[in-house]
């Protein structure tokens, strides 16, 4: 049996590619990006100091994606995760911020490097426990959403949603929501958290196939929010690329067939890899959204270790998101790899217990 690998987080897997790797790993769309995306290009244009704040053309766009918002609501940033970032910097200084566990892997240290205390609150078979969100959340800055979620897959009930929209607002806490795969999901209409105590972040990366041009955003209807971050941004990465920025303008003219076609795709995924996996004996969740699942996995680091290293398959160990009895996996490629992927699983099950 060879000695685990020593992997301290995602960032070890992060791109990694090879002839005959398969990657379960990184939520990485396989799929194209809407052809108008290339039409948008300028490079006469695009290559120079752009707003900091974000292009006018795009936060226009946005505006009409968001009743009653106007272009000042938005910051362009680069991908979610800067969002994320400065959202929690602007804040900082040991304020508690309740999240969700499991949680996305970054989350955690965003949190840290901003001086923040992370609170959690369990999650019931993949769903927010109400009556744990409404002892926890009190003294709590803010509240990180992720629905659907990465690397649950779940999406959270109206119901609950409209709760923590209601209990929040009651206590002066704000809701970040991260919706970056609001697009993405399978089984109902997305319900997105209204209010002005809510900072939506949200990102060109997985509806739009663009995960590399690194284009995401966040709305706040405060505008201390929106001058603190565009402040902060100023003294790191400045402007966020105006390349990224045209196509994701350009990006925004697809016809809303390009999403429903995606998400015909990711079903049909879903349920290919939710069979193969219950089939061979893991328990999981299904997966309403997004495109992961979570099943449970014993002696999780010495099976992705057989996994990698006998197989050539890349899984994410489930304690990176706050689940150290399950691995993750991102369905984020064709069948027939997917396939592929499973039948090494089998493979590889012969070798370490894992149920």
């Amino acid at each position: 049996m060879p000695e685990p690998l020593k992997l301290k987080s995602p960032a070890d897997f992060i791109g990694k590619q090879g002839p005959g790797v398969i990657s379960f790993g990184s939520g990485q769309p396989d799929l194209p990006p809407p052809k108008e995306a290339f039409e948008g290009v300028n490079l006469n244009r695009d290559l120079r100091y752009g707003l900091i704040q974000g292009e006018l053309k795009l936060r226009e766009a946005l505006a009409k994606e968001y009743p009653g918002s106007t272009p000042e609501n938005f910051v362009i940033t680069n991908g979610a995760s800067e969002a994320l970032d400065l959202i929690f910097r602007i804040w900082g200084k040991g304020a508690k911020v309740l999240l969700p566990r499991p949680y996305y892997y970054s989350y955690p240290p965003i949190l840290e490097m901003a001086n923040m205390v992370p609170v959690y609150t369990d999650l019931i078979d993949g769903r927010i426990d109400m009556d744990d969100f409404k002892k926890k959340v009190k003294g709590c800055k803010a509240v990180l959403i992720n629905s659907p979620s990465n690397p649950t897959g779940r999406v959270e009930e109206i119901e609950t949603l409209k709760a923590i929209e209601k209990i929040t607002k009651e206590q002066g806490v704000y809701v970040v929501s991260d919706e970056v795969y609001k697009d993405l999901i399978y089984e109902r209409e997305n319900y997105p958290i209204h209010g002005d105590h809510v900072i939506t972040v949200n990102s060109f990366s997985k509806t739009y196939c663009m995960c590399g041009v690194r284009v995401g955003y966040l709305w706040s209807a405060d505008k201390k929010i929106i001058d603190d971050v565009c402040e902060m941004k100023t003294h790191t990465s400045m402007n966020t690329n105006l390349i990224g920025q045209d196509m994701a303008l350009a990006a925004m003219k697809a016809p809303k067939e390009y999403i429903d076609h995606q998400k015909l795709i990711w079903r049909e995924r879903r349920d290919f890899i939710y069979k193969g996996l219950l089939d061979l004996g893991f328990d999981l969740w299904k997966p309403e959204g997004a495109f992961y699942v979570l099943p449970k996995c014993k002696n999780a680091r010495e099976f992705l270790t057989v996994l990698y290293q006998d197989y050539k398959v890349i899984t994410y160990l489930g304690e990176w998101f706050g689940a150290p009895d399950r691995i993750r996996l991102s369905y984020a490629l064709d069948v027939k790899q997917i396939e592929e992927g499973l039948s090494r699983i089998r493979q590889a099950l012969k070798k370490v217990c894992v149920f």
